[in-house]
């Protein structure tokens, strides 16, 4: 059972969010203030998630937020803010000193279920790619040049992990080429929109609605591409769809305007942990993922 540390200095929205989150199937550990939440944090094992309550007295929910990511074996552990501070600025002070996820008060119960769900399910990818990409290693720190096609999910990870495994530093390259390669699939080949991606992770379906339009006739022939080439300084991974591309300049940051949204993080994420430069080309149906050797 997933376990959710639950910070919230009022004891009727801990009464009503306990009843919810246990409803949902997790295990909830409380905390009635920052002081105590830290403690919790570090007194119980197995902590997947943490919900925030913003405004605290004493120690107040941005400093909780730092104290956790500045602690390394806490970093990782996805962090959804509840608020009712929704101004931009606001929202960007919590993006920048680490969180994940916004909900902004008040809020529907599917909606907190669905956050929440989606945080774990990030999490949870992020590690299974890290470990996984140790069992891919072979002699691929030997490949200089190699094209590849693909059209399906599970081709888009096998080819992630491959791929991975020539850069120095494969744990953080996994990220950024499954982000890239399954974006090719579902936002460019399949055209799944960002809204309706959205409606499909809160419905649980976009799993079923990507096999459902990979398999239409339309659908069958589309493929997609990744290049790689390496000089051993500079290493570069090319990836190209057969969709028609879209505006790319809002996903390189996370946005404060997408902050409540269950998905729309990858590209900035994949920007800033996996590579050196992330640049599109043309109308962004393609895109070139750098990654310079430090030589110092």
């Amino acid at each position: 059972m997933r376990k959710i540390l639950y910070v919230d200095d009022d004891a009727l929205n801990r009464d009503i969010l306990r009843e919810l989150l246990c409803g949902g199937g997790y295990d909830v550990v409380e905390a009635d203030d920052g002081d105590t939440a830290l403690q919790r944090l570090h007194d119980t094992s197995g902590i997947d998630a943490i919900l925030l309550d913003r405004m605290m007295p004493r120690m107040g929910g941005i400093e909780v937020l730092k104290a956790v990511k500045a602690d390394a074996r806490f970093a990782d552990i996805p962090v959804i803010m509840q608020t009712a501070a929704t101004s931009r600025d606001q929202i960007l002070q919590g993006i920048k000193a680490g969180v994940y996820y916004y909900l902004t008060k008040p809020y529907e119960d599917q909606m907190l279920l669905a956050i929440v769900g989606a945080a774990l399910q990030d999490a949870a990818q992020k590690q299974r790619l890290r470990e996984e990409v140790a069992q891919h290693r072979s002699l691929m720190g030997l490949l200089e040049q190699a094209r590849f096609r693909f059209r399906t999910p599970q081709e888009a990870r096998s080819l992630a992990f491959l791929i991975a495994n020539c850069f120095p530093e494969p744990e953080a390259a996994i990220y950024g080429l499954h982000e890239m390669l399954s974006n090719a699939i579902e936002h460019g080949n399949l055209g799944i929109t960002y809204q309706e991606k959205t409606r499909l992770i809160l419905e649980g379906r976009l799993r079923e609605e990507i096999e459902r339009r990979l398999a239409l006739p339309a659908n069958r022939e589309k493929w997609a591409w990744l290049s790689f080439e390496t000089d051993g300084k500079t290493l570069r991974a090319r990836i190209r769809d057969q969709g028609n591309g879209f505006d790319w300049r809002p996903f390189l940051d996370i946005s404060p305007e997408r902050a409540m949204h269950p998905h729309g993080r990858g590209i900035a994420t994949a920007r800033r942990m996996s590579f050196s430069s992330l640049d599109y080309v043309g109308c962004g149906n393609e895109v070139v993922c750098t990654f310079v050797v430090d030589e110092a």
